[in-house]
Order: C-alpha cells, then sequence, then structure tokens
C-alpha cells in the first residue's frame, strides 16, 4: 500500500457508484450495505449531502476510502458511512477521512455515526465521544 501522506481527499457528490461498492465490498461494510442493488446505492450516493473520497495520488488515483453523510450544514452531520478498503486501513485514510469531514462541515457542526461493533475502538481513538442514548428503527427491507 502507498505511503499515507499520498491520500488525496476530495468532496465526490458524483461518485462513480462501481467505485462506491467496491470500497464498500472491500472495507467488510458489504456485509450490511445492499451491494447487489444498484439502484439503492445509486439513491444512497444521490441523496447523500456529504460524499468525501480518499484516492491514491498514483496513477489512476485508486479510490481506498469513502464518507457519506447527511445534513444541514449548520448543526449536525450523521456519518452513514466511513469504509476503507481493508488494504488501506491502519494508515489513517479513515481519520484523514473524519478530519476531512470536520474541515468542511466547520466548528459549529456536529458529527454523529452509529458504529459497527468492531470499529467502536477506532472511533474512540479519533477522539469521538461514546453516546449510551441512541435510539434506532429497523429497516424493513
Amino acid at each position: 500500500m502507498a505511503d499515507p501522506s499520498k491520500v488525496l481527499y476530495a468532496s465526490e457528490p458524483a461518485l462513480d457508484v462501481a467505485e462506491f461498492r467496491r470500497v464498500l465490498v472491500e472495507s467488510g461494510l458489504g456485509k450490511t450495505r445492499p451491494v447487489d442493488d444498484e439502484a439503492r446505492l445509486r439513491a444512497m450516493l444521490g441523496n447523500a449531502s456529504l460524499v468525501l473520497t480518499a484516492r491514491l495520488d498514483i496513477e489512476g488515483e485508486p479510490l481506498v476510502g469513502v464518507a457519506r453523510g447527511v445534513t444541514d450544514f449548520s448543526w449536525v452531520c450523521y456519518i452513514s458511512e466511513l469504509a476503507v478498503s481493508k488494504a488501506a486501513q491502519r494508515l489513517g485514510v479513515g481519520k484523514g477521512l473524519m478530519d476531512e469531514a470536520q474541515r468542511r462541515l466547520g466548528p459549529s457542526v456536529a458529527i454523529s455515526l452509529i458504529s459497527m461493533p468492531d470499529a467502536i475502538g477506532f472511533y474512540e481513538r479519533i477522539g469521538m465521544t461514546r453516546m449510551p442514548d441512541a435510539f434506532w428503527f429497523s429497516r424493513k427491507l
């Protein structure tokens, strides 16, 4: 894997669905996302108000990470995915995407998310506060 200093972070609201799907699968999040439903993945990207990417600064600029969120750009942003390809994990890409989200949103916007169980330590290490009082209505489909 490339040097983490060679990662380019950007806003890509028109991110290609196939690239998004690939990173979801490679990150392990594909187990909990509708990766075989292209129309739903397209809607997930199209309806997000924040799509941030991490690409290697090499020929072809391969996608290695995505942060997707819904926000009002004023009060709060909910990060619905933070996905980093397994080959790029532990190189600072996830933290880089969260830093980029904070930079773009500014200091007056809070960021919330629901962590996968095996990622809780990551979020604690980057300084997020664990909240005991979140609630959830499950999807029916």
